[in-house]
């Protein structure tokens, strides 16, 4: 058995008049004649009589569709709850989406029970990863600061059990992984849904620290105020100034035994995000305490990759910063000198998250890694080309088709997107090296070339790097789906642990 502090998982033979769970989750798949039970470890007879009345009970097999029906002989558990599986795909990497989508969903929906079955027809290894994944993404709830009606929030799923022929011994390390990276994915949603009078630079930067503490091999650094000031940090100060709450810049370094490779991620943090002096208007500052989704991305990821002991050097940069309008704040056509000389005119503080992680780009960049990728909720103009699922990803070709790629089979999706060259211009300043918006046109392309130009060399070449803007994806407004809750979904942690992964 495979545990950590909320979930626990094991894996069991077909032989059901063994099980002892509250719920046993079956599969129904959607087909042109109707819905189908999926793969069961249920008796042929019972299997077949439970088939023929699912049309009659409501069942279509849609993906998301729950149906709870009382317990029948031999299946070893008080309900048996049909999952919907969506269409057969003979595709082996949609088809293990499926498999982790649909656990999820249910483990999701499954909340306030306490041991659940799941008997979804796995037979590798690979299998029980992607329901073992979605279980641990699925079995999430966050009471927030709720005080009287904290008891409403129903407590998720502790114990889950994956039906399969796989032995225990074989089954271990991918169950070990699987709660290793849930909660990775815990910590980033919660995270994200701590309100911004509770979560702003220092008490983040504080919260990173005590996250690594306990874990070989990684150390935690924290520049304050006057220390960004004295190195040079002109875009994190120049967004963070007009705080009464300064900001931070952390740095979070995992250093394994004989790592060969090494990889920087940096992350955006702005712990809320008003537009500064170019105000916001106010319903659009109702997302905003999730501005900081990206630095805890990188957060989370650096604390797995050390619990996964990933054989990687990875280094995580998080750019901590509240963005305020203050006397003390930038106002634009400012000049900041950022991290490594280059300035830069400010012509809207509400493009605030591009100045931020330019210093941390150039101070990545310093130690020379072997690839940088940035990640950041930057740009309104991601939602609009790709919508609230879809992420976006631009950069280098080979890292920008190997982010896609690896997305793809995480059940993550970023689109490749391009960074034309004619939009370079836009950024050009009359006073500065450059200004912080261009075109309005293209405006999330025109962010990743503005990034690019903080990107620093190694070997007389630029430093490989990615640009992942996840505006949409990292922080869910709508109702909860598949093992995605409403609020901070984690979005992105599994795609860069398995990026990290391919460099060992």
């Amino acid at each position: 058995m495979s545990e950590s502090h909320d979930l626990s998982f094991s894996v069991s033979a077909a032989e059901l008049e063994h099980l002892d769970a509250g719920v046993l989750v079956l599969g129904v798949h959607s087909t042109d004649e109707g819905p189908a039970l999926a793969h069961t470890p249920l008796e042929t007879e019972t299997a077949e009589g439970l088939e023929a009345i699912l049309e009659d009970l409501g069942v279509t097999g849609a993906a998301d569709e729950l149906t709870r029906l009382p317990g029948i002989d031999g299946a070893g558990a008080d309900i048996i709850a049909l999952i919907g599986l969506g269409k057969q795909t003979e595709d082996a990497t949609a088809h293990l989406n499926n498999l982790r989508y649909s656990a999820g969903s249910a483990i999701r929906q499954l909340a306030g029970v306490e041991s659940v079955a799941i008997a979804l027809g796995t037979d590798s290894l690979e299998e029980v990863a992607a329901l073992a994944e979605g279980a641990a993404f699925g079995a999430f709830s966050d009471k927030q600061l709720r005080a009287k009606t904290a008891d409403s929030v129903k407590a998720p799923v502790s114990d889950v059990t994956i039906i399969t022929e796989i032995s225990a011994a074989d089954a271990e390390p991918v169950l070990t992984r699987a709660l290793i990276v849930g909660e990775a994915v815990d910590h980033t949603r919660r995270l994200v849904n701590t309100p911004p009078s509770h979560l702003y630079p220092e008490t983040f930067a504080a919260e990173a620290v005590e996250r690594v503490a306990s874990l070989e091999n990684v150390e935690a650094r924290v520049w304050d105020f006057d220390q960004l000031l004295d190195e040079g940090f002109g875009g994190i100060v120049g967004v963070g100034k007009g705080s009464a709450r300064k900001p931070r810049f952390v740095e979070v370094k995992y250093t394994p035994a004989g790592a060969v490779k090494t990889v920087a991620i940096v992350g955006k943090g702005i712990t809320f995000d008003t537009g500064g002096i170019s105000l916001k208007p106010g319903n659009a500052m109702g997302t905003m305490k999730s501005d900081m989704a990206g630095a805890a991305t990188v957060l989370n990821v650096v604390a797995a990759a050390a619990e996964l002991e990933i054989p990687v050097a990875v280094t995580g940069y998080l750019c901590l910063a509240e963005n305020m309008p203050s006397s003390t704040a930038t106002k634009p056509e400012d000049v900041l000198t950022m991290r490594g000389g280059r300035t830069v005119e400010v012509m809207n503080t509400d493009a605030e998250g591009r100045l931020v992680m330019a210093d941390g780009l150039a101070y990545a960049s310093e130690s020379e890694p072997d690839v940088i990728l940035d990640i950041a909720t930057l740009t309104g103009a991601q939602l609009i080309a790709l919508g609230v699922r879809t992420a976006a990803v631009m950069g280098d070709q080979e890292i920008r088709e190997k982010v896609a790629e690896i997305s793809q089979e995480t059940g993550e999706p970023y689109w490749p997107m391009p960074m034309p060259e004619h939009l370079r211009s836009s950024l050009k300043s009359p006073v500065a090296d450059l200004q912080n918006i261009g075109s309005r046109y293209g405006g999330m392309l025109v962010a990743g070339l503005f990034l690019e130009e903080f990107v620093g060399e190694k070997d007389g070449a630029k430093i490989p790097w990615a640009h992942l803007d996840f505006a949409g994806p990292s922080f869910n407004e709508e109702a909860a789906y598949g093992y995605t809750p409403k609020e901070g979904t984690g979005h992105s942690v599994a795609t860069l642990l398995k990026f990290i992964e391919t460099y060992a």
